[in-house]
C-alpha cells in the first residue's frame, strides 16, 4: 500500500468532497451517488459551502469496495446495479413494483413498455415508424444473404436506423424515449412479411405475427402473442441487458446499446433456448411420445429445453400465464400436450418446471411458425427492457462499469519474443 492508499487524517477533521473522491477512487459525483443510496452520510459545515464526510465511514467504504470488486485500492469500481424497473423474488415477479404477470394480462405490450420506460399507464400506447426509418432498415435487411437469421436482420436494422437517425446521440430522456417509440415498429418492419400485412400499422403484435407465419391469426392467438411480448419484455439483469447497460455507461446512443443486447441474445443459453424447445415439441409431436425424446437427450448429456429457471424455485410465472392462454386456442392442443408430456417424463428424473421457453414453443410450434420465431418474439419484446436499462444508466455516473483484470499471465519484465 502506497502512503496514501487508504490513507484517513489522523484527527477527526471531516473530508472535503474531492478528499473522499481521491480516498474511493472515484469521481466527485459519484460520492454523491453514495449519499443518495445511503451508503454515505453528508453535512454542511458552517461557513462552509461544500459538503464533509466522516473519514471513518468513508475508510469503511473503501475497504467494502475493495473486497467486494477485488480492485486495489485507489480502483474503486461501483458494478452494483441499482435499478427501479425489475424485481424477482418467491417466485413472482414485479415490474416497478406491479405484478408483472397480472400488468401482461391486462395491458398490451405497447402499455407494459410505456410504463417500463416512464412509470406511467398510456392507455391505447401505438408506436409508429417513421417511413425514412422502417425504408432504411428494410432496405439493410433485405441485402443479407438469403439464409441470414432474424436477429441478424434486427441487428442491422437497428445500425441502419440509426444512421437515417442525426438526432441518435441526444441522451436527453424525452429524445431517447422519442426513439424508444421509433425504433421498436422499425425493428419489426425490417422483417420479411409471411402473412397479411397490408398497411404495417396496428399493434407491434399484429405486424409481428404476419413476420412470423403465413397462418391468418385468430384472436386468442393474437392475444396470447401480445401477452407473451409484454411478460418478456424485462427480466432484470440477464446476460443481454447487462451488455445494454455496459453500452449506455459509456453514452452509446439508444440504437447502439440495442445492438449490444441483439448480439448477446443468440447465444443458445438466452435468446435461443426457445427455439431448442421448439424442436423438442416437433420431435415429440414426431414421435407421439416424449419418453425417447427425453431420453435422447439425457443420453447425449444435454439439459431438456424448457424446463427449470435459475431465479425460480418453482413455476416460472411467465409461462403459467402463457400456458393459461394456450389452453383457449383450439389448434395449439397437440404441442400443449407434448410439453406436459415432456415436463411430465423429465419430472422422473428431476423436479424441474416448464418455463417460459416452452411455453413460447408451444406458441410458436402450433402457428406454423419456424424455431427461429421464439429468438424473434424475445428480441423484440426483450427491446422495451433493453431500452428502460438505458433510460436508468444514462442516469449514473459514466464509465462506472469498468472492473479490472486479474491478471494471471507470466511476471514482467520478459525479454522480447524472437520470430
Amino acid at each position: 500500500m502506497s502512503d496514501q492508499e487508504g490513507a484517513v487524517p489522523g484527527s477527526r477533521r471531516r473530508l472535503t468532497t474531492r478528499e473522499t473522491a481521491e480516498l474511493l477512487g472515484v469521481k466527485p459525483e459519484t460520492v454523491y451517488a453514495y449519499v443518495s443510496r445511503g451508503q454515505l452520510t453528508s453535512r454542511r459545515e458552517p461557513g462552509s459551502r461544500g459538503s464533509t464526510f466522516d473519514p471513518h465511514q468513508v475508510e469503511a467504504l473503501a475497504r467494502r469496495n475493495r473486497r467486494e470488486n477485488g480492485t486495489p485500492a485507489g480502483w474503486a469500481t461501483d458494478l452494483s446495479v441499482h435499478t427501479r424497473l425489475t424485481l424477482i423474488e418467491d417466485d413472482r415477479y414485479y415490474y416497478r413494483g406491479v405484478d408483472a404477470a397480472d400488468l401482461a394480462r391486462r395491458h398490451s405490450y405497447e402499455e407494459v413498455a410505456e410504463w417500463l420506460w416512464t412509470g406511467r399507464l398510456c392507455p391505447g400506447a401505438a408506436f409508429t415508424a417513421p417511413e425514412e426509418s422502417a425504408a432504411a432498415a428494410r432496405h439493410a435487411a433485405g441485402s443479407l444473404p438469403e439464409h441470414a437469421g432474424s436477429t441478424d436482420r434486427l441487428r442491422v436494422a437497428a445500425v441502419a436506423a440509426a444512421a437515417a437517425d442525426p438526432l441518435r446521440f441526444d441522451l436527453s430522456p424525452d429524445a431517447v424515449l422519442g426513439t424508444a417509440r421509433i425504433l421498436v415498429p422499425t425493428l419489426v418492419a425490417a422483417l420479411p412479411v409471411l402473412g397479411a400485412d397490408t398497411t404495417g400499422q396496428g399493434p407491434i403484435a399484429h405486424r409481428l405475427w404476419a413476420r412470423l407465419t403465413d397462418r391468418e391469426p385468430d384472436e386468442a392467438s393474437l392475444t396470447a402473442l401480445d401477452t407473451a411480448l409484454a411478460l418478456l419484455a424485462d427480466h432484470d439483469l440477464a446476460a443481454s441487458t447487462l451488455a445494454v447497460r455496459v453500452a449506455a455507461s459509456a453514452r452509446a446512443h439508444v440504437y447502439a446499446a440495442v445492438s449490444a443486447g441483439l448480439g448477446v441474445i443468440e447465444g443458445p443459453l438466452h435468446g435461443a433456448a426457445g427455439g431448442l424447445a421448439h424442436r423438442l415439441i416437433l420431435q415429440v409431436l414426431n414421435r407421439g411420445t416424449a419418453g425417447p425424446v427425453v431420453a435422447g437427450e439425457l443420453r447425449e448429456g444435454r439439459r431438456i429445453p424448457g424446463l427449470g429457471h435459475r431465479l425460480y424455485r418453482g413455476e416460472d410465472p411467465r409461462a403459467r400465464v402463457l400456458f393459461e392462454l394456450l389452453e383457449e386456442i383450439p389448434h395449439a392442443a397437440p404441442a400443449l400436450a407434448a410439453a406436459r408430456d415432456i415436463a411430465a417424463t423429465a419430472a422422473r428424473h428431476t423436479p424441474l418446471h416448464p418455463n417460459v421457453d416452452l411455453a413460447l414453443a408451444v406458441l410458436t410450434a402450433s402457428s406454423g411458425m419456424a424455431s427461429a420465431a421464439c429468438e424473434t418474439i424475445f428480441a423484440v419484446a426483450r427491446t422495451a427492457g433493453w431500452i428502460a436499462h438505458a433510460l436508468e444508466e444514462y442516469g449514473e455516473p459514466p464509465l462506472r462499469m469498468r472492473p479490472s483484470g486479474r491478471y494471471t499471465g507470466p511476471r514482467p519484465p520478459r525479454p522480447l519474443p524472437r520470430a
